[in-house]
């Protein structure tokens, strides 16, 4: 199932395209003759999308990828007039911070396809997926000293909390471009993989994730998120452990373990 144009290369370009597949949805960002650089229009699309994935019950993971050679080349600065990289030209819709921020707070588990290079704000866009898959010629790098931005907070929050202060710092403070090989060390990149076997690692955490116990990982994830933001919630936390001990999920995940055959959520 494919809503809207089609997400091959050749086509126009557009909005970014939503395929659900089974468990699992994909997203692909669809400018790819401007590498895929996001527009004010991209934003509100994203979003709309975000809420229809997370609202379909019958989805377990999404995947977030780019049509042609690169996964984004960020955000298009000269449509915000020069602004701060939060706000599109008017005020108008969502800022791209709020974008990703809702993008790292999706309830299911996200997995960035990096099929290529990624720039600019669309580096924070892939690190607020649960997993970055990259093939083995990608490259990023974050110019905002370059360009005389102060990045917004929740990004710069993002890099330190996922990659360390000490790589947030040489990333955003050098502008420096690293190859795959080091974003693999840094823990930018969660798995590399030459460009022919993509698709195929992708698809095996995809279906890992689509098999497991989805309200566990839900209540997970968001512990980990807020944790990882020093912020928390210990008593929702140590609630939904505790409703898990007699929660469905649990009596399947048992029986299933008993029984020596794959759950059944």
């Amino acid at each position: 199932m494919t809503d809207g144009p089609s997400s091959q290369g050749g086509d126009a370009p557009s909005t970014p395209v939503l395929t659900i597949e089974g468990p699992r949805a994909t997203i692909r960002l669809n400018r790819p003759r401007h590498l895929n650089r996001l527009q004010p229009e991209d934003l509100g699309a994203l979003m709309a999308l975000f809420d229809r994935v997370e609202a379909d019950a019958g989805l377990r993971v999404l995947v977030l990828t780019g049509t042609g050679r690169a996964f984004s080349a960020g955000f298009d600065l000269g449509a915000i007039g020069g602004g701060p990289e939060t706000s599109p030209a008017g005020g108008a819709g969502p800022s791209f911070e709020a974008v990703v921020d809702r993008l790292e707070d999706l309830a299911l588990p996200t997995i960035c396809r990096l099929n290529g290079g990624v720039y600019g704000g669309s580096t924070d866009l892939a690190l607020a997926c649960d997993f970055r898959i990259g093939v083995d010629t990608a490259e990023m790098f974050m110019p905002a000293a370059r360009l005389g931005l102060h990045y917004y907070p929740n990004g710069i929050k993002r890099y330190v909390s996922r990659l360390g202060v000490d790589n947030a710092k040489h990333l955003f403070l050098t502008a420096e471009k690293i190859g795959a090989a080091e974003m693999l060390r840094i823990g930018y990149l969660t798995g590399m993989v030459a460009a022919d076997a993509l698709d195929a690692e992708v698809e095996r955490l995809a279906a890992l994730l689509a098999g497991n116990a989805p309200a566990a990982m839900r209540g997970m994830k968001r512990a980990i998120n807020e944790f990882a933001r020093g912020m928390l919630d210990d008593a929702a936390a140590r609630r939904r452990h505790q409703d898990s001990l007699s929660g469905s999920e649990i009596q399947e995940g048992m029986k299933s373990f008993a029984e020596k055959r794959a759950p059944r959520f």
